[in-house]
């Protein structure tokens, strides 16, 4: 208590000297344990907007976001950031066919038998974001530089990070997934849709994300897939990502991943003339990366009615 109670004193005193320190001590988590959701949400909130968040009339996509994380807490949340539950869950929801298989799922790195899996996989840990370890090849893995990274991830609780609460409670554990490309592209591309109350209203498809080197580009489409004028956190591809062939299918299959959910990220991927799920996102970079016009901020806040406060 000791030190929230200095934390307090420092933001009251001097709230710009304080956005430098807030911004190196969190990315090293020395204080992100001990304050409140509220008071985290809040001064993260000031330090990335350069205004005050306002949950009583939220208006922004970001703003209504934070409310969610605050307000929005059902406890089916949970399952669905869980990487190996929501398999499941997906399953009975729209069928087996789209889920990517498991070949293995673990408690800790050292249960593994490498022998056992083929030559191409991907392991990720079920509880986070970014633990995930791609192999093409299995006699050029470095087991030991695997086991650094998601011995890593498995000690730290990704809620923390953005304070998703639903991340809070996923069980640690790692994944092992069929290593699947699509040989149309020499890549497997992202299409994720922005969805409100069960209605997909647009979405992104993020590209070159596997080519060492360059940053992933986000482009984003309304749902007849007219390009948007849109910036937010990565820059738009050079050329113009083409309709995935399966987009009318992912927009219906999004509508009935949705349903009764406020708004959620529904993401899929199109490979070799297959549609597969890849995952449930309630936060869209935690409701803090800025959109450039920032009139989109507002027409995506537009777009979520908020439930009733709990």
């Amino acid at each position: 208590m000791g030190k929230l109670k200095t934390f307090r004193k420092m933001w009251s005193e001097n709230p710009d000297k304080l956005k430098q320190k807030f911004i190196s001590d969190f990315s090293r988590l020395k204080i992100s344990h001990i304050i409140p959701d509220k008071m985290f949400l809040k001064l993260y909130y000031k330090v990335i907007f350069g205004r005050k968040l306002n949950l009583q009339n939220p208006k922004t996509f970001n703003e209504k976001l934070q409310w969610l994380k605050q307000y929005d807490r059902n406890p089916e949340y949970t399952r669905l950031v869980d990487k190996y539950e929501v398999k499941k869950i997906v399953a009975e929801k729209i069928g087996e066919k789209y889920v990517i298989p498991a070949l293995g799922i673990w408690k800790q790195f050292d249960e593994i038998n490498f022998k056992d899996l083929p030559n191409q996989f991907v392991l990720k840990c079920t509880h986070d974001s970014g633990g995930i370890v791609i192999c093409t090849d299995k006699s050029k893995l470095n087991v030991e530089e695997v086991r650094r990274k998601l011995c890593k991830c498995m000690s730290r609780n990704f809620y923390y990070q953005t304070r998703e609460w639903p991340y809070k409670n996923v069980k640690p554990r790692i994944l092992a997934e069929k290593y699947i490309i699509d040989e149309t592209y020499g890549e497997l591309r992202d299409y994720k849709f922005f969805c409100f109350n069960g209605e997909p209203k647009i979405m992104f498809v993020a590209t070159e994300r596997q080519l060492e080197g360059e940053e992933v580009k986000f482009d984003f489409f309304d749902m007849d897939y007219n390009h948007l004028n849109i910036i937010n956190g990565h820059p738009n591809a050079k050329t113009i990502p083409e309709k995935p062939v399966y987009f009318d299918e992912m927009k219906m299959l999004a509508r009935v991943l949705s349903e009764g959910i406020p708004h959620v990220r529904i993401d899929f991927y199109e490979a070799n003339g297959h549609v597969y799920f890849g995952e449930f996102t309630f936060a869209h970079f935690g409701g803090f990366v800025p959109f450039e016009p920032e009139e989109w901020d507002y027409r995506l806040g537009e777009w979520i009615v908020l439930p009733e406060r709990k």
